[in-house]
């Protein structure tokens, strides 16, 4: 399990150091094969490969037919792009994906359980600061008999 926010920075290559504390579990569990793709916020995911499997056959299951369901598949698997940690646990972030997600030098890599999300630094700063109210409909309802 991925947590923790790690402030970071992206060289000039646009590549970024896997902080050293997830870099064993992500050798051990994936050979540091990564999937990173967009997602709506805009923000980037980054799943260990054997986990973007799982998520892009659920993708692919959802009916042809919905457009919704369209478009999540062709913003996630359409736009996924495969990475490989190198020996320094660095990965590249293409051009493609930085735009998308407003990347500059500054980001935020935050654990997610599975998965990771992948921030621009002033944009997840607006979010945490504004996340007291969990938002305008407040907890899902899934949350209402959770307990901390």
């Amino acid at each position: 399990m991925f947590r923790g926010a790690s402030a970071l920075t992206l060289d000039a290559k646009g590549r970024m150091a896997v902080p050293a504390k997830f870099r064993q579990r992500l050798i051990e569990s994936c050979q540091g094969q990564l999937v990173i793709t967009m997602y709506q916020d805009p923000c980037l995911f980054v799943y260990p490969l054997p986990e973007w499997e799982r998520v892009e056959q659920r993708l692919s299951d959802l009916s042809a037919l919905d457009e919704a369901a369209q478009a999540i598949r062709r913003l996630m698997i359409g736009l996924a792009v495969d990475v490989d940690m190198d020996g320094a646990g660095r990965v590249l972030i293409s051009p493609e994906l930085r735009r998308f997600a407003q990347l500059d030098k500054s980001v935020v890599l935050v654990g997610q359980g599975r998965k990771f999300e992948l921030w621009n630094d002033e944009r997840w700063g607006q979010l945490i600061e504004n996340a007291g109210g969990f938002g305008a409909g407040g907890l899902p309802a899934e949350l209402e008999d959770f307990s901390l």
